[in-house]
C-alpha cells in the first residue's frame, strides 16, 4: 500500500492508523511464518535426551519421516542406539497388501532386525522388550477406529506396561479430525479393527488416543504405561492436513484417506470400493449395476493380491472428483443395499459387523431405516464420548 502524505492524499490520523495495521498485520504475518507445522518426530529437543544411552526400539512403516528422511535415518545419523523395528500392518516400508502376514527380518540399509506386529505376534515379546529401556511410536494414521495402526499402537502400550518399559508417542496431525461420527464400538464385538469403546471417526490423535488408553484403563489388567506423547507443533484439530506419503498401500492420496471413514463399511458388503485399481476408495461398484454409466475393473496388483471382482468390471459411482463430507456418509451404504437386496442378491458379510463395531447398523439399514433416524440413533453417545475425550485433548479448534 502506498501512502502519500505530500498530497494530501489521506488525513495524518488516517496515515497513522494504516501505518499501526500495516505493522500489525505484518507481525501477525511474521508470527504465523515462525510456527510451521512440525511432527513429533521432527521436534528432536523434546525426546531426544529421552534416547541418550537407550538402548531403542522404533514401531514405524514408510510413513514415519522426517523433513523427508525416514526416522531410522535420522535417529542413527544422532548417533541413537537403535536395537529394533517393529512393523504394524502392510510393514516396515508399507508394501505389503491388505490382509497379508508381514515377516519377521532384517532392514538391508542398516542391519537392524525387523519384528512384525502383523503375523504370529500381535504386540511385542517379553523378550523382545527385555532388550530394550525405550520404545518409540511414529505412525501415520487417519482417524477411524477400523485403521489397525490403533490397535498395534494399543497392544505395544501392553507390552511396554507389563514389561515397564517406557513407551513414546510422536504425534503426527490426523486428517480427518475436524469431525466425530458413527456407532460407538460395543466391546462384545472387539477385534483388531476396533479395540475400543469409541465411535468410528473419533477426531482425535494417536497421542491423544494413547492418553484415553491410559486414562480410561482400557490395557488388560487395567494396566498403566509410562508414557510420553511428544505432540505435533503449528496444527489445530480444524486445520486441514496433506499426508506428505499415503499411510497404506490402499489409501494412495487425499480423497482416498477423506472418503476412507464412509467406504470402508462397503468392505463388510459384496460391493466393491476399487481395490485392485488404481482408484481405491474413490469409487464404488457392483458387476450388476449395468445400467450405470462409471465402470471399473479390479485386478490383482501388490496393494490389492485379492480384491473383490477381480477380473469382472464393476459399475457403480467416481467419488474422485467429490469433496468427501465432514461426516459418514451413509446414502451410498443404503442405496446400494436397497438395490442388491431388490434383486435379492446378497449384500452384508460377516465382516460389517466388525467394522460396524455394532449389529445395529445392519439391522437399521435391513429394517428401511433413513439415514436421518440412523444418525440420530448415535447422537447420545457421540455426546456421551465427546465428553469424555475432552480430558485427553492436546489440540484445540481454532
Amino acid at each position: 500500500m502506498q501512502i502519500n502524505a505530500k498530497q494530501g492524499k489521506y488525513p495524518i490520523f488516517q496515515i497513522a492508523y494504516l501505518v499501526i495495521v500495516c505493522l500489525f498485520t505484518s507481525c501477525e504475518a511474521s508470527s504465523q511464518e515462525e510456527t510451521p507445522l512440525q511432527t513429533g518426530s521432527a521436534r528432536f529437543g523434546e525426546y531426544l535426551s529421552l534416547l541418550e544411552g537407550k538402548k531403542v526400539g522404533l514401531v514405524v512403516n514408510q510413513s514415519s519421516l522426517v523433513n523427508g528422511k525416514h526416522l531410522v535415518d535420522t535417529l542413527l545419523s544422532q548417533s541413537v542406539n537403535i536395537k529394533s523395528i517393529f512393523a504394524p500392518e502392510h510393514g516396515f516400508r508399507g508394501e505389503a497388501a491388505d490382509g497379508i502376514t508381514v515377516e519377521d527380518g532384517l532392514d538391508k540399509a542398516t542391519g537392524v532386525p525387523v519384528w512384525s506386529l502383523y503375523g504370529k505376534n500381535k504386540k511385542p515379546t517379553k523378550e523382545q522388550l527385555a532388550a530394550l529401556d525405550v520404545v518409540l511410536f511414529d505412525v501415520q494414521d487417519v482417524g477411524t477406529r477400523f485403521y489397525t495402526y490403533l490397535s498395534t499402537m494399543h497392544w505395544v502400550m501392553e507390552a511396554c506396561a507389563a514389561n515397564n518399559v517406557p513407551f513414546i508417542v510422536l504425534d503426527r496431525p490426523n486428517p480427518n479430525a475436524g469431525f466425530v461420527d458413527g456407532p460407538i464400538l460395543e466391546m462384545e464385538h472387539q477385534s483388531i479393527v476396533g479395540m475400543h469403546p469409541i465411535p468410528v471417526v473419533h477426531g482425535m490423535t494417536l497421542g491423544e488416543l494413547a492418553q484415553m488408553i491410559n486414562g480410561e484403563g482400557w490395557l488388560e489388567d487395567r494396566l498403566v504405561c509410562n508414557l510420553t506423547v511428544v505432540p505435533v507443533s503449528g496444527w489445530t484439530r480444524t486445520d486441514r492436513y496433506s499426508l506428505p506419503v499415503r499411510p497404506s498401500p490402499n489409501l494412495p492420496n487425499d480423497q482416498a484417506v477423506n472418503w476412507y471413514p464412509s467406504l470402508c463399511f462397503f468392505e463388510g458388503t459384496t460391493v466393491s470400493i476399487g481395490r485392485g485399481t488404481d482408484q481405491p476408495f474413490t469409487r464404488i461398484g457392483h458387476p450388476d449395476f449395468k445400467d450405470a454409466t462409471f465402470s471399473f475393473t479390479p485386478q490383482s496388483r501388490q496393494e490389492s493380491v485379492y480384491p473383490k471382482h477381480e477380473g469382472k468390471t464393476c459399475y457403480g459411482i467416481d467419488l474422485y472428483e467429490m469433496q468427501a463430507p465432514d461426516r459418514i456418509e451413509l446414502s451410498y451404504l443404503i442405496r446400494y443395499y436397497q438395490e442388491l437386496s431388490s434383486r435379492d442378491l446378497p449384500y452384508f458379510k460377516k465382516y460389517f459387523t466388525r467394522l460396524a463395531g455394532t449389529t445395529k447398523l445392519q439391522q437399521q439399514i435391513e429394517s428401511g431405516l433413513s439415514e436421518e433416524a440412523i444418525r440420530a440413533s448415535w447422537t447420545e453417545g457421540l455426546e456421551q464420548f465427546k465428553n469424555k475425550r475432552a480430558a485427553y485433548l492436546i489440540y484445540q479448534e481454532k
